[in-house]
């Protein structure tokens, strides 16, 4: 069964706008780890470079079978999109207050993928709000 990641802290710190369907470069020994578990995206975020996205501060710990082959913990690691959807993301990030966010890691068929959305950061009172709506929501689930 095929794991998926969720960087819920995004979903706390940022409101999320626009999400698109990434593919990752990864290598052997990182597939391998990402499939062993341990992901973590605590200091993870989406940077354009030109014309690719990359993907940076992203944990995939170190494979301990592998051999002297075996890959750095956060190295960057490039996200593969379509001309037009990097346009549209260039065109977003434009805007002031909007960043580049992942928010998923997940196996589909044979292939890694990532969630990336365009988000703008939260208020305090924001989260406040937010948290107030989730306990309501739950309180009717109860009734």
């Amino acid at each position: 069964m095929p794991r998926v990641y969720t960087n819920r802290r995004a979903h706390h710190e940022y409101e999320l706008l626009e999400r698109f369907e990434a593919g990752i470069s990864l290598t052997g020994s990182e597939v391998k780890s990402v499939r062993a578990g341990g992901v973590d995206f605590r200091d993870a975020f989406a940077r354009l470079n030109g014309s690719d996205v990359d993907l940076e501060g992203l944990y995939i710990p170190v494979y301990k079978e592998a051999t002297y082959n075996n890959h750095e913990p956060r190295r960057k690691r490039r996200l593969l999109l379509r001309r037009e959807e990097i346009e549209k993301l260039r065109r977003g990030l434009e805007q002031k207050g909007l960043t580049l966010v992942p928010t998923r890691l997940y196996q589909k068929g044979r292939f890694f993928k990532v969630e990336v959305a365009l988000a703008r950061g939260k208020k305090l009172h924001d989260k406040r709000r937010a948290d107030a709506e989730r306990t309501v929501a739950r309180e009717l689930r109860e009734l």
